[in-house]
């Protein structure tokens, strides 16, 4: 029924809470949202409904015993917060790992991306009403935990990585089944692009919605394809290099727009460079040690306990009190699958750290929403939040 000509509709601003349980509010986030009719006047995220004091946890354990909850932060992709972490920790007591580790490293850490980029992509396609691609992403993905598995025995929560190296090599059969993934992935991402990238509906509800230009994107902090799908050229991995990432070649995508279409097709390209980045540590891994032989920073293998009494001595030693790291500070960047992920450590010379602070790319991110829904339409806010790819775990830490 429509209103008569000699009267105007009006609408009257009310404000919204979307979440904290609500699906496509990935996790517990909570936003107050002001509305004027369908139209976003505001939108405030209010986080903390996951926080457990992670950086106070730290300053109470041992560096080693620290390395666990470094998984439950990006809990999609703890292979890459390990690396993070360990790389601050080494860096504060001036030792290297051996180059057969690094490349390990980049592995893993390639392989965190892709289950963090098909775990966005799949939850960003049902947000917007495309169910068909979460149960392909997650088929996917379930591959890449069945390596993580092969490797180190979990599957989400590794602690894979320890000051110093890796915990276990990279047996044969982990490698052959890597080729074997990075053949079989990039004809499944042909197929999540005949999904999406050509279908109108998707392109109606994410092309030119939550746009925000390069100079606001570096002002807000963005990282990750969140940075680089509005344009800026800018990848930690390649401008300062970490691990073996210098010796390997790979495209840094970058987006036009800055709009949600921009950062999904940043992911996309992604998870093919991923791929090649993977085969190319597979041909070029060097044999050797896996981890630095210092007895004071890894423990003794498990198998060389029970004949030497040296080796139990040592290994209750490295449990019940870790090892001392020189005072001082450090602070290392990594190109995390959401960002710039780092952990600045401010060591006293103890066993523990005095001061321990995460920069959490998820925290970040999140800073842009209100500017990028703002004016926009309230289902616009789901794609928004959905192109920023938020995990609370490391946001709320």
């Amino acid at each position: 029924m429509s209103a008569p000509d000699n009267k105007e509709i009006v609408t009257r601003e009310m404000t919204l809470s979307l979440g904290p349980q609500h699906p496509s509010a990935h996790g517990v986030l909570h936003l107050v949202v002001d509305l004027q009719g369908e139209l976003v006047l505001r939108a405030d995220p209010d986080i903390g409904y996951l926080h457990r004091g992670t950086e106070k946890i730290a300053e109470n354990l041992y560096y080693p015993q620290f390395v666990p909850y470094t998984d439950r932060l990006d809990y999609w992709c703890g292979m890459s917060t390990n690396v993070a972490y360990v790389l601050t920790v080494e860096k504060l007591m001036g030792i290297e790992a051996p180059e057969r580790s690094d490349y390990i490293r980049v592995i893993v850490s390639e392989l965190a991306r892709i289950t963090g980029h098909l775990t966005c992509i799949g939850a960003w396609g049902v947000d917007l009403g495309a169910m068909t691609v979460l149960l392909y992403a997650m088929r996917d993905r379930e591959l890449v935990l069945d390596l993580f598995e092969l490797i180190c025995g979990a599957r989400i929560t590794n602690s894979y990585l320890r000051v110093g190296g890796v915990r276990y090599d990279a047996n044969d059969r982990f490698l052959e089944k890597c080729r074997e993934f990075c053949k079989y992935l990039p004809a499944k991402l042909d197929e999540y692009e005949k999904l999406l990238s050509g279908n109108r509906i998707w392109i109606k509800r994410n092309k030119d919605i939550g746009v925000i230009s390069a100079e606001d994107a570096i002002d807000f902090g963005l990282g990750g394809p969140n940075l680089r799908g509005s344009g800026v050229d800018f990848d930690i991995r390649r401008d300062e290099p970490y691990l073996a990432y210098d010796q390997v070649d790979f495209k840094v995508p970058l987006g036009t727009n800055g709009d949600c279409f921009d950062r999904y097709m940043v992911r996309m390209v992604e998870l093919r460079e991923a791929v090649k980045i993977i085969e190319q540590c597979l041909d070029k891994i060097p044999e050797g040690a896996f981890c630095i032989d210092d007895p004071k920073v890894v423990p003794p293998d498990k198998s060389k306990l029970y004949d030497n009494m040296e080796n139990l001595i040592h290994h209750f030693k490295y449990v019940s009190s870790g090892f001392k790291v020189p005072a001082g500070e450090a602070y290392v960047p990594t190109e995390s699958p959401k960002g710039e992920l780092g952990f600045y450590i401010v060591s006293d010379g103890s066993e523990k750290p005095h001061r321990l602070k995460i920069r959490a790319p998820s925290f970040v991110n999140l800073q842009s929403v209100d500017h990028m829904s703002k004016g926009g339409y309230l289902a616009d806010v789901v794609a928004v939040i959905s192109s920023l790819d938020p995990v609370f775990g490391e946001c709320d830490k």
